[in-house]
């Protein structure tokens, strides 16, 4: 099928070639062209299923329509869900979205950026995977728009959209409390990343405000295998946990394949929390209450300031630091059992 060109709609409407493109490009007022000629160009267009040739229209406008998507891993649902979510409403603004995976390595974090930086990105949506951010600033320096997802660093001055991890993990971890357990576990991941940090915090908090002694931060990455060697190191303490919380899915995996291999259910033998809310956990053999996160929220408001930020800069504006925090919710399943008296509050 031959492709539709401005000079077919051209042709089609019996108007110039100049008429027909100064009405697609959005400048028919500009040229005080009559709402009636406008009328049969966007007519014509639609009949003709006309589409604009974006490397066309990159060339002209002298933009890429590029935006650069940098992830900590694939591997974690919960980066998965966002860079799917982020990719396809950019795509529905007409840009293209050039997806990092840097396997959760500030090396390869530097490095994405950096190659990003040389492909004439318009702007960067960035989830950090360590502390490290001087190669985030050399964007700042170049006037490369930046958004940070989840995880932000606070040393730069980058807009972020992030759950209030701290406030997630407080709730689950006074769940519960409320349920009657005092020896919870926290499996926690990286502590070169801020959300790690803020769930712990709000763990600990949450303890220290019930009366209750820390039990165990343990732990070191996002990862099912350490999730798996931690837990199987708890089960072999004479006071075992109680409960675990998990402050993340993939943790919680590894955690639950060594309470299965020990012969341990749950909630039976162990009461188990989670952070993320990945799909599956309604389909394990004992659903997982888990806190989660406005993953939708999230990425719509991130896209937003993005796009913001690139019209922005475009006309040469100055643009407002934004800092949000969205309060994630708890979704109560199977996974906790009540245990001695419980402690004053409601359970869901």
């Amino acid at each position: 099928m031959k492709n539709t060109t401005i000079k077919t709609i051209a042709e089609a409407t019996s108007l110039s070639l100049t008429t027909v493109s100064r009405v697609l490009n959005g400048s028919a007022k500009k040229y005080r062209i009559s709402e009636e000629t406008q009328k049969l160009v966007l007519k014509a267009a639609a009949k003709l299923n006309y589409a604009p040739n974006r490397a066309a229209v990159s060339l002209r406008l002298n933009r890429s329509f590029a935006v650069g998507l940098v992830v900590p891993t694939l591997s974690n649902p919960y980066f998965a869900d966002v860079a799917s979510m982020v990719s396809h409403a950019l795509r529905s603004k007409g840009y293209s979205v050039v997806l990092m995976d840097c396997d959760e390595d500030e090396k390869s974090e530097v490095e994405a950026v950096r190659l990003l930086a040389a492909q004439n990105i318009e702007g960067v949506i960035i989830i950090p995977s360590g502390s490290e951010s001087a190669h985030i600033d050399t964007l700042l320096k170049r006037k490369i728009p930046v958004i940070s997802i989840d995880r932000y660093h606070e040393d730069i001055p980058v807009s972020y959209v992030a759950t209030h991890h701290y406030e997630g993990a407080y709730d689950i971890t006074q769940y519960l409390l409320q349920a009657g357990h005092k020896r919870i576990a926290c499996l926690q991941g990286s502590n070169s990343v801020v959300s790690n940090n803020l769930r712990v915090k709000g763990y600990t908090d949450a303890m220290k405000a019930a009366g209750c002694p820390l039990f165990s931060i343990a732990g070191n990455s996002f990862t099912s295998e350490s999730g798996y060697i931690e837990t199987k190191l708890l089960l072999q303490k004479k006071d075992r946990p109680t409960a675990i919380f998990a402050l993340s899915d993939t943790i919680l995996l590894g955690a639950l394949k060594a309470l299965e291999e020990d012969d341990m259910r749950v909630p039976e033998d162990m009461s188990v929390v989670t952070f993320d809310n990945s799909s599956y956990l309604d389909f394990l053999a004992c659903p997982i209450t888990s806190v989660a996160q406005p993953v939708t929220d999230i990425a719509n408001i991130s896209i937003k300031l993005l796009l913001e930020q690139i019209e922005a800069h475009l006309k040469g504006k100055e643009v407002q630091q934004m800092k949000l925090l969205i309060s994630p919710s708890v979704v109560y399943r199977k996974s906790v059992k009540k245990i001695g008296k419980e402690r004053p509050g409601k359970l869901a």
